[in-house]
């Protein structure tokens, strides 16, 4: 009997050839396109976005192209307590979240992966570039990078679970993007040149302040600019404004180039100082999902990333209190910020992840294991 899997069709190219290449594997397919939120609800008119008609009709227009079912799964208000909520709340606390990330998590490598198994589906998959492998000595499932690496994804899929990533098929992972639009435009895909989306799907002008302010209701009250020493600079617009390393839009002038050092949204204070001071060896990471084992119990040698653009830093792992972990770098890293995850790696393999906690990130260095 054939197993049966539900695609997650967003419209695009990438998901559209994860379901041709599971139809030809011999599956039973369907594809489902997550209805979201609606463009008033986020402030949008007339945009297209991933929760467009027009990019349901393009995943319904692929779906009876290939002859599978469609269906459309409204997680609107899921969407917006659990992503948008989540996003704003960072942002209100003086963080720098991921939306993306908290979407795999609770969206569709949550909510949809129940629906799925609801109406008797084996298996989820999706279009994201990154690939599984299931360890037989430990039982385990482990994430891997994908084939194309320019285009792996699995920074954003560290929070899957054990029983999320033995339930879910990632199609493209061993494949170049490349191949995939030349297999989309062999099958004659109405999609297959469209351009990838790189912006959060609610703020697809990229214009966060404007989206809390206008959409979530959060007003930017001003307060002070402060040194590391505790000294008046001048006044800020509001600590949403601000991220970790920025320089211009400041509004204040200094012989030297100051940056945005901290943010605290209990004082209401954005610190500033020099590049150098940006820099540091040691961060807490909580809120940690391993795929390895279930917990760190001892130190071990990983690749750290900070942030989805940057290459893996050498680093040590160590335990740390609460199932936290705490990350030793070997060189200094600059603009670590609160609210990013810290993935960790070994070679290909993902070794795990987490978030990066905001209250640790004080004016000391780490240069010796924590001894909680």
């Amino acid at each position: 009997m054939k197993k049966k899997v539900l695609v997650g069709m967003s419209g695009g190219v990438d998901s559209s050839v994860a379901a041709c290449l599971l139809l030809e594997q011999g599956y039973d397919v369907a594809g489902v396109t997550l209805h979201l939120y609606d463009n008033e609800d986020a402030g949008l008119s007339n945009t297209r976005t991933c929760c467009s008609l027009a990019d349901v009709e393009d995943a319904r227009s692929v779906a009876r192209h290939l002859g599978i079912e469609h269906y459309v799964f409204n997680f609107g208000p899921e969407f917006r307590k659990e992503v948008i909520g989540r996003f704003a709340e960072g942002y209100r606390k003086g963080e720098t979240p991921n939306p993306c990330i908290e979407c795999n998590r609770y969206i569709k490598f949550g909510m949809m992966l129940e629906r799925a198994k609801l109406l008797g589906y084996d298996y989820i998959a999706t279009g994201h570039y990154a690939q599984t492998v299931y360890n037989e000595d430990t039982g385990r499932w482990l994430l891997k990078k994908a084939a194309d690496t320019a285009k792996d994804q699995t920074y954003v899929l560290f929070p899957l679970s054990q029983e999320a990533i033995a339930h879910t098929l990632f199609p493209l992972g061993g494949l170049k993007k490349s191949e995939v639009r030349k297999i989309a435009e062999e099958h004659g895909f109405v999609n297959a040149a469209k351009p990838d989306s790189e912006d959060i799907c609610f703020v697809p002008d990229g214009n966060y302040i404007g989206f809390l302010e206008n959409v979530m209701g959060i007003k930017p009250e001003p307060g002070d600019f402060v040194d590391t020493s505790g000294h008046v600079l001048g006044k800020h617009g509001g600590i949403i404004r601000y991220t970790i390393g920025q320089r211009k839009g400041l509004g204040l002038s200094f012989d030297s180039p100051r940056y945005v050092l901290r943010k605290d949204a209990e004082t209401n204070t954005v610190v500033l100082g020099s590049n150098q001071e940006l820099f540091r060896d040691s961060c807490l990471v909580e809120n940690v999902n391993l795929f390895f084992a279930e917990k760190l119990t001892q130190p071990i040698k990983a690749g750290v990333k900070i942030r989805y653009s940057q290459t893996e830093a050498p680093a040590t792992l160590y335990p740390a209190q609460g199932g936290n972990v705490r990350v030793q770098f070997e060189e200094p890293q600059r603009a670590i910020t609160p609210g990013q995850a810290a993935v960790f790696y070994s070679g290909d393999m993902v070794l795990g992840g987490g978030t990066i906690a905001k209250q640790d990130l004080e004016e000391r260095s780490f240069t010796e294991p924590c001894q909680n």
